[in-house]
């Protein structure tokens, strides 16, 4: 099945050479799982012709804020109701959780209470999810065609399922925990409150779930388009 990979953003410089890019984690993260990619350069108005050019979409994180006034973001919009009109199956990670939210009719805003950095403890219908995570934007107010599916202690809406048609999840399930090392000594720095980056790094190294949010999001491309859809 061939997703295209929508870049909004990209990893910094100084830690590419050895974490690689968004769409590089992306492929490390869903390797074996019958997938090949596709790659559009989004943030730099690099947009699919159509939604039909790939089988599936997904949309990585990125530095802008959803609600920012970028070249890319209406154009990005669009094309997210358009899969939505097309069913074409439609994934969001981070940024691409919160875009595909507000392109829906839900809200982004920025996160009164700051940050959440490193690893983060999500509740999947009962199952603990440990993912790392890297934003203070989040989803404030949900899109009517949205179901809640997670619950964070500091995230209200951390994982969000639309029928068949869209799965996102507002966490890194593709950040290593030693890119997430990285961040903090890069993009977090005057940023990210320090007593924040030491407690993520304290927890740093422990097991987490991103293999286990790997298998949703390949289960989901994977399902059989052809089930009945979700009641209108």
């Amino acid at each position: 099945m061939k997703i295209g990979i929508l870049q909004t953003g990209q990893s910094p410089d100084v830690l590419r050479e050895e974490a690689g890019d968004y769409p590089d984690m992306f492929e490390r993260l869903l390797a074996g799982r019958g997938l090949e990619f596709v790659r559009y350069d989004v943030e730099n108005m690099e947009l699919p012709e159509d939604v039909h050019d790939c089988e599936g979409w997904l949309i990585t994180g990125s530095r802008h804020g959803a609600y920012e006034d970028q070249p890319f973001i209406a154009p990005l919009e669009q094309f997210i109701r358009d899969c939505m009109a097309a069913d074409v199956p439609l994934v969001g990670i981070c940024f691409g959780h919160q875009i595909i939210a507000q392109a829906l009719g839900g809200r982004v805003e920025k996160y009164q209470k700051g940050w959440a950095v490193g690893p983060q403890d999500y509740d999947f219908g009962g199952e603990t999810i440990t993912l790392n995570a890297w934003h203070q934007d989040q989803v404030t107010e949900l899109p009517p065609t949205a179901k809640p599916i997670a619950q964070n202690d500091f995230c209200r809406y951390p994982a969000l399922i639309y029928g068949d048609r869209a799965f996102s999840v507002q966490a890194h399930p593709e950040f290593r925990d030693a890119f997430v090392d990285g961040l903090m000594a890069t993009r977090g720095q005057g940023v990210v409150p320090d007593p924040l980056m030491q407690a993520a790094r304290a927890r740093l190294g422990q097991p987490n779930g991103s293999q286990r949010i790997a298998d949703m999001i390949a289960d989901f491309f994977l399902q059989d388009r052809a089930q009945a859809r979700p009641e209108s």
